[in-house]
């Protein structure tokens, strides 16, 4: 199954993509209402298939993220893109002990192709190619071996950066906070993982993920190239707590998916810049579809007072 959220005259609404349209749900239904409700998204899908409240042609959609999480937690499971990104092989061993996260901005969620400001204040802004995997129904303290099984689907998350911004507030030893605080992209669709189980591979999938910018091949890479799994990361993150219905849990930057990595590794005279107003950002994700959204100015960054 893939569920979307469209935009129409009557405001943002859920439906299922069939084929070549989307069957809308009632008005005021969002996704994560499905999820929790009883029978989740399979019994949801059989409601709307047998009675839908309208039908959309899915070419010309206007597509808003399949839904606003209720917490987003992303992770870096891709040891290889912070090697790239420290312009070093050498990691500390704890990295290979826990997933490392931080908390993101739920209030910062754009849709797939709607366009991205530069923070305010930022000279090196950055996309970066991860996964979102949506929570579908509650879990705490999972075990590895079935914490997937909380997992109910994934779409494309872009976890836009200021790199000059998240590397000066780091020095104060929290974060990254304004850095990581402008947008995150999740979309076009969730694509349930019974319609991803062909391409299951372990812990993770095999799924081919490349990153355009202006039409030019920035980076790629695969899913399944992740060094903690998804089992892994639904345990950790659970561990204590509870995630619910709604959450999202990022997989972090898959190998040369942003471009702080080609900062890192290239010579001054190969790197191609950072995003300026204009750019246009594309991302794939073989079985996910893709996200392209166009960059836009800054507003001013209003200063506060030197102490």
């Amino acid at each position: 199954m893939r569920w979307v959220t469209y935009r129409g005259s009557a405001g943002e609404r859920v439906g299922l993509v069939s084929t070549d349209e989307i069957l809308g749900c009632q008005p005021g239904v969002a996704l994560a209402d499905l999820l929790r409700r009883d029978g989740g998204l399979k019994r949801a899908a059989e409601d709307v298939e047998r009675a839908p409240h309208e039908r959309v042609p899915v070419n010309g959609a206007d597509l808003a993220a399949p839904l606003v999480p209720h917490q987003i937690r992303d992770c870096l499971c891709f040891l290889d893109h912070l090697r790239n990104a420290r312009g070093t092989p050498d990691l500390e061993p704890i990295w290979d002990e826990i997933p490392g996260f931080y908390f993101s901005n739920v209030a910062a969620v754009v849709g797939p192709y709607d366009p991205v400001r530069v923070s305010p204040g930022c000279e090196m802004f950055d996309f970066e190619l991860e996964i979102g995997a949506v929570i579908g129904q509650p879990v705490s303290d999972a075990d590895p071996s079935e914490g997937a099984n909380a997992i109910v689907g994934f779409m494309i998350l872009n976890d836009w950066s200021s790199r000059d911004i998240q590397l000066h507030e780091m020095e104060l030893g929290l974060g990254p906070a304004k850095g990581k605080d402008g947008a995150n992209t999740l979309g076009p669709a969730l694509v349930t993982v019974e319609e991803l189980a062909p391409h299951r591979d372990g812990d993770s999938y095999d799924l081919g993920m490349r990153a355009y910018v202006n039409g030019e091949l920035v980076g790629s890479g695969n899913m399944n190239q992740m060094d903690w799994g998804w089992g892994e990361l639904v345990a950790y993150t659970s561990r204590g707590t509870r995630l619910v219905p709604g959450d999202v849990l990022g997989s972090g930057t898959v190998p040369t998916g942003c471009l702080l990595e080609h900062f890192r590794t290239k010579r001054a005279d190969e790197f191609r810049g950072w995003l300026t107003p204009g750019d246009v950002v594309r991302l794939e994700v073989d079985g996910l579809g893709h996200t392209e959204q166009t960059v836009l100015e800054p507003v001013t960054a209003h200063p506060i007072g030197a102490r």
